[in-house]
């Protein structure tokens, strides 16, 4: 420890993170600065390394959504098999999520309360500061919760609608779990795409809203975004829009 310079941890540091994601960055960046401080005031370093990690900056906007298109989306819908209990609980999961554009913490919070089924409603819990959503309990996601709740889940006392398929069951523990069913049935319906998380059937849900004409705040008001410029990012899917700002060719002038 005692070798280390600053040159060492940028380096280190750079070479991680060309293979995260922004927020993966973030976390590895403050889990680094927090571990010097701590190794400095131990006396494992001599002199302090936690200004040494980088700071990399990238505006909020600056990316483009890259989710499941529609054809993907139904074709890891279909190719899950619903004949065991885990591709029971995976395809309500799916189709909640694809129906919905909620967040992966959202499914993994509801309880069995929280689905009305006199009012064909389902209430989905804020998470980051958001709203928390009232919805319609459609059909399909309403068939899909039937079958896996009557034939799959297993008897519990965990009033979480989902939890695990073998015991001891137990509700799903964090946000990775739902990554890994969601990540897990892409790949074996062999779709290829960069998002393979609860994020890539926010994201394609997302953008059907926008490609059928819904606004910006009723996308906002279903995704439960409390600032509308949450959602603009969004916009640089919309094709449609974007065609009718574009600006015509200059024609050659001789």
């Amino acid at each position: 420890m005692s070798k280390l310079t600053p040159e060492i941890v940028e380096h280190f540091f750079l070479l991680c993170a060309q293979k995260m994601g922004r927020s993966s960055r973030h976390s590895m960046q403050s889990a680094l600065r927090t571990f010097f401080r701590f190794c400095l005031q131990q006396g494992f370093i001599l002199r302090p390394l936690d200004s040494a990690v980088p700071t990399l900056r990238t505006n909020k906007l600056s990316t483009v959504p890259r989710g499941l298109t529609d054809e993907q989306a139904q074709k890891v819908l279909k190719t899950i098999d619903r004949s065991n209990n885990t591709g029971r609980r995976d395809y309500a999961i799916c189709q909640m999520l694809y129906t919905y554009g909620v967040r992966g913490g959202q499914i993994r919070a509801l309880r069995l309360q929280d689905i009305d089924w006199t009012a064909d409603q389902i209430f989905f819990k804020a998470l980051k500061n958001g709203k928390d959503s009232i919805l319609p309990l459609t059909d399909e996601v309403g068939q899909s919760l039937l079958n896996y709740l009557q034939n799959a889940r297993p008897p519990s006392a965990h009033p979480e609608v989902f939890i695990t398929t073998r015991a001891p069951y137990h509700p799903l523990l964090d946000s990775n779990t739902i990554s890994s069913i969601i990540s897990r049935n892409i790949i074996t319906a062999g779709v290829n795409c960069h998002c393979k998380g609860a994020h890539a059937f926010r994201h394609n849900f997302a953008t059907r809203m926008l490609q059928k004409g819904h606004s910006l705040k009723e996308i906002a008001d279903v995704l439960g975004h409390r600032h509308l410029e949450t959602t603009f990012i969004y916009t640089k899917v919309d094709f449609t829009i974007l065609k009718q700002v574009g600006l015509a060719w200059p024609l050659e002038v001789t």
